[in-house]
Parts: structure tokens; sequence; C-alpha cells
């Protein structure tokens, strides 16, 4: 009952309002706010009530301007690097190593056979040698199908409008199917390399004009990029295994292993296929088994192996580049070799000093960054070796997809999804063409680019590198004797310095840096800041504030008022409107019904004739001139014009 009784009274005090006018309003609060300037104008004269008019619009103009300012800077979210440096034990960092060369030549040259005759040949033609000087095989007839597929041409670019195509196999041919008349020419000697440029020519498919030629500077580049293109679209067809089988094994290249003073060997390697390096070896990945601890910094505390990378079993036109391609990086961690490995130089000892870098970025809103790869729209095709997002699993599975999506098939350097193939030559005649095109895709690198997002945290790695030669002149026949034998129990030199490469990794020292980021802007920041800005313009706290609500909800509340008691008056004044006359009054009604009863009664009416008297509710005779409907019975569905 008490909860009733306030509930009514708090409803006639809202009907009733704060009880003054807009103006008593404003007076009272200049009068009683803590801001300084209001009080001053209603308390000065005329002349310093107009200044300081100005000055508080002004100040308060300018406070709402930095309020912005504040606000903006505020909600951009920027950050602050900071870098700090710690000492601790570390984990030793996951060491992946592979040879230069994918695949040995004597196990995969039934494959490349025919191609390797085919370019043997080309060259020959670019070159021109002397009569007398050509190959054995060149009597021999060659597989043109193949050259087609993906050819190689000479271009003349004297006439920058009109250039001229030489198939090396072929005679002259204009650009754009203009033909010139000529034999099987080419050009001789020194005027090959003054007159004309190596390209790739790459068609949509076979016989159309839709082509698009990879001009460049050198002909070795043009013959490594052709090479590649064709080794692409053979090795492609070849399985999983049997591409393991042909690359290099662990227990023939990775000859002797010490961590510490711990002996390893081959078998605490883990072996990954990387497209671009055939067999890969990777110590302490932390797959299968918990991460080693470093127990000091310096040589003596790191990794040392000595490999044999077998450089006299090369593809000569495949890898022209002999070593061993090594990368450091963070466990579980896919190694992207072609990106972040370097290489490490036969017949050297190779020492990597390492310096770890910690970095910590902030997430959303502050960065673009993503903890686990979860939220990325791409696919990681790599998840298939249960390794950690990645920024560069990223940007290759999204070219891979796009790929996939617009060429029909998948590359042979990434992995592929279920349920799609390889690009070959025989399958995808055009595949070298729509490669090469996506590949120079402004648009879908932009697309990735966009797509994929920077891991959160992350470990680098970085590298001190020094080299000297190993072995010595005086030691390396013995060394070399102990190292065949124990590899090939043979008592011959099956090793030579052309060959064998020595490493050490190790840490540099237990100093580690942090570089992590931080809010440059926070709540406590941004409401400091406005503060300050109110108290130095306008003398102000948030108790003015609060005050100032309060004349803005007494405001609204006076302002409601007066539009419903202006539409109260509205309604009053159209209903006025439908009826000018006022209602007759109950003393006017009962007059008017006296006198029609003495008109009755000198109309005729009978003696003893007694009128009766009306009904309650019954209206006079003069009904039409004297009814009036009141307006508390009018429908509340009619219309009042």
């Amino acid at each position: 009952m008490n909860l009733k009784k306030y509930f009514i009274r708090a409803l006639h005090r809202l009907q009733k309002g704060p009880g003054y006018t807009y103006k008593e309003l404003l007076v009272w609060y200049c009068d009683n706010t803590n801001t300084h300037g209001p009080k001053r104008i209603i308390k000065e004269g005329p002349k310093k009530k107009l200044i300081w008019f100005f000055l508080t619009l002004l100040f308060a103009s300018l406070v709402f301007w930095q309020w912005g300012i504040l606000i903006n800077t505020y909600l951009s979210y920027n950050v602050t690097s900071s870098l700090s440096i710690g000492f601790k034990t570390m984990k030793f960092p996951a060491v992946t190593v592979c040879n230069a060369n994918p695949f040995k030549y004597s196990k995969v040259k039934h494959l490349l056979k025919e191609l390797d005759r085919l370019i043997e040949a080309a060259l020959e033609r670019i070159l021109q040698p002397a009569p007398g000087n050509s190959s054995e095989n060149a009597s021999l007839p060659l597989d043109l199908e193949l050259w087609h597929q993906i050819p190689l041409v000479l271009i003349d670019e004297h006439d920058k409008d009109n250039p001229i195509i030489l198939d090396i196999f072929e005679s002259y041919q204009a650009a754009g199917d203009n033909q010139t008349a000529g034999g099987n020419q080419t050009a001789g000697g020194n005027q090959t390399a003054k007159k004309y440029k190596l390209a790739v020519k790459l068609c949509s498919h076979p016989g159309s004009d839709n082509c698009t030629y990879r001009n460049f500077t050198s002909a070795a580049q043009a013959v490594t990029e052709w090479y590649i293109l064709q080794s692409t679209s053979i090795l492609a067809k070849v399985p999983l295994q049997e591409r393991i089988r042909m690359g290099y094994q662990a227990e023939d290249m990775i000859l002797a292993c010490l961590y510490g003073a711990e002996p390893c060997n081959y078998k605490n390697f883990t072996q990954i296929y990387h497209p671009d390096h055939g067999n890969c070896y990777i110590f302490n990945w932390g797959m299968d088994e918990e991460a080693l601890n470093s127990s000091n910094p310096g040589a003596e505390f790191g990794l040392k192996l000595i490999l044999d990378i077998s450089q006299q079993d090369y593809i000569p036109y495949l890898s022209s580049a002999a070593g061993a391609r090594l990368m450091l990086h963070q466990q579980k961690s896919f190694p992207f070799l072609k990106d972040q490995g370097i290489y490490a130089m036969a017949g050297t000892e190779t020492s990597i000093g390492v310096l770890v870098d910690e970095l910590e970025r902030m997430g959303y809103p502050y960065s673009d960054c993503t903890m686990n790869g979860s939220d990325v729209p791409v696919k990681n095709l790599y998840s298939q070796y249960n390794t950690s997002y990645s920024i560069q699993a990223c940007l290759r599975s999204c070219f891979q997809n796009h790929m996939i999506e617009i060429c029909g098939c998948g590359h042979y350097m990434f992995p592929l999804p279920e349920g799609v193939n390889y690009c070959n030559n025989e399958d995808n005649p055009g595949w070298a063409y729509c490669y090469s095109s996506l590949r120079s895709s402004i648009r879908h690198r932009q697309i990735c680019i966009d797509s994929c997002k920077e891991t959160c945290n992350d470990t680098q790695y970085k590298m001190t590198i020094s080299m000297a030669d190993w072995p010595s002149e005086a030691s390396e026949d013995w060394i070399f004797h102990i190292l065949s034998y124990e590899r090939d129990m043979s008592t011959n030199v099956t090793l030579d310095r052309n060959g064998i490469i020595k490493l050490n990794i190790y840490f540099q020292e237990y100093n580690y840096r942090t570089i992590s980021e931080s809010a440059a802007t926070t709540i406590v920041w941004l409401l400091s800041s406005l503060g300050g800005q109110f108290g130095f313009w306008m003398g102000g706290s948030v108790l003015c504030l609060i005050e100032f609500g309060e004349i803005i909800i007494d405001s609204l509340w006076i302002t409601i008022i007066n539009v419903i008691s202006w539409c109260k008056g509205l309604k009053q004044k159209r209903v006025q409107a439908r009826y000018p006359d006022a209602p007759p009054t109950v003393s006017e009604l009962v007059e008017a019904h006296t006198n029609l009863g003495f008109q009755h009664e000198d109309a005729g009416a009978l003696p003893g004739d007694e009128a009766l008297p009306p009904e309650p509710g019954t209206p006079p005779p003069n009904y039409d001139s004297l009814r009036v409907q009141p307006l508390d019975v009018l429908s509340p569905d009619s219309d009042v014009e």
C-alpha cells in the first residue's frame, strides 16, 4: 500500500514538473554552479555580462574541441613498443637442414632424360658451337612435343613496335601472328647476347594466341626458370613416397652429430619432405618429445653437425647453388627455408651464434594479429603437418587455394587439399600460363595479404655467422678417411672437400630481448586528460558535469510538460471549433421546459387533462434548437474537426 502511494506521489510530481520556467532554471544554474564564468554573467553589468558571455562561450568551445581530439586519439588505439632484456635458461631452437639439391641425379635421371636432351640441344643452338663440337646425342630425335608445351624463344627487340620472335627449334615468327620468311635460322655467338633476349613462352592452351613472354636479362636465368617449370610438371606426377626415395637419406647426409656433451645421430632428426629441397631433417622439433634446453651459452654447449651433400650427384640444370640449406625456428612450426633459410658452403666450418628476440603484439583493436589462426578466413593447408600457424603458411595456402580455384589444379610447391591433383602439362596444358598470371597478379596478392594476419606472439632468432675452411689441408686426409670408413665401411676415401660441411649452432648468451607492445592511451589517460582540459579552461570538475546534467534533465522535463499542455490546448480548440455555441445550463433547460408547458395549455388543453412530466432525459419539444451533446459523452472514435 505504501508503495502504491509512493508511485502515485511520484506520478503527481512528474506531472507537476520542476515548478519553474526556462529563464528561472538558467538563472538558478548560473547562480549555483561551481563552473567559473556563468555566475559572472548574471551578476555583472551589461557590458561585463557581454564580455563574460563571450569568454564563457569561447572557452566552452575550446573544451569541446580538445575533448574531440582526445577521444579521437583514444579511439585510434595506438601502441608503444618497449624493449626489455632478460636472462633465463632457454629452449634450443628447432634446426632444419636440407640439401640445396632436392634429388639425387642418379635416381631421377630416367625421369628427366628427355628434358635434359632438349635443354642441351637448345643451348647448342643458342651458343652456336663450332662444327664438330656437337654432342653425341645431337643425331638422336628430340621430343619436341615436350618442348612445344613450354618453349624457350629468342626475341629481337630492335623494332619495339614489331618485335620478332624466334623459336629455337623452328623458324622466325613475328609477334602477333606476323610470320617472317626464313628457315631454321639461329643467332650466332656474341650477336645472340647483343641482339636477342631469351624468354619463356607461356600460352593459355596449345596453339593459342593468348600468350605471355617471361623475359630475362641472362640466358642462365631463362634456362633455369624453364627447367624448373618443365621438371615441376614431370615430378608432380610422381608419388610422394617415390620422391622421398629419390632424395638424400638421413643416414647418408648426416655423418656426425653432437649436442652439448651428448652424442646424437640421424635418428634424432625428424624427416619431412620439402618441395624445394627434397628430404629435410629437423632436430629438436618437439613433435614427439619435449624440446631440449640449452644448459649454457657458448659453442661447446650447442649443436655440432657434419654433413655430406654429395655435390657430384646434383641435377645440373635444376640446382645451380651447392651447399646445405638450414633454418632455425620455433618448435612445432613449419620451416619455410626459401624465405628464412641460409646457406652453408661446402668445404667450410660454419659457426652460427644465436640471439633470441621475443615479440609480443597486442591484439584487437590495437592490431590485426591472431593468436592461433582460428580467426583467419584462409584454410591452412600446412595443418596436415600438425604445425602452428604462421603468416607464411597462410600466404602460401591462400595462393594455392586461388590456384586451385582459377587453374583447376594445385602447384607442386605447396600442399594440396583432399581431392585435388598437382598441375602437369598433360592434364592441364595451360597451367604454367595460369600460374604465371596468378603470381604476377597484384589483386590476388593483395587479397591474400588482407586475409592473412601476423601472429601476436613470435620468437625470432638473430644469427651471427662466421666461416672457415674445413678441414685444413694438413688434416683433411685423416678426417676424410675416418668419415668415409664410418659411413661406407670402406678404407677408400669416398668423401671430398666439395661435399663436406661442418656446422656449429649455439647461443651466444642467455640474454634475450622482449619487444612488447602496450596501449599508448588507456581509459585512465582519457579521463584524466578530459578532466585536465575541463579544469584548465573552465575550472570545472566532475560535480560541475553533474550539475550541467541536472539542468539538462530539468529542461527536458519542462519541455515535455509544455508539449503535453500544448497538445491538450490544441485538442480543446478543435472541439470548440466544432461546437462554437456554449452548451445550455440546467436553469436554462428548466425554464425552456416550463415555457413549453404554458404554451401547450394555451393551445387548447382540456380541463382535467394533466400534462405528464417528461421522463428523465427526454428533450424538450424544441429539440432541434436546444439539444447539445455534452463533451463527456463524445465517442472516442468520433471525428472532432
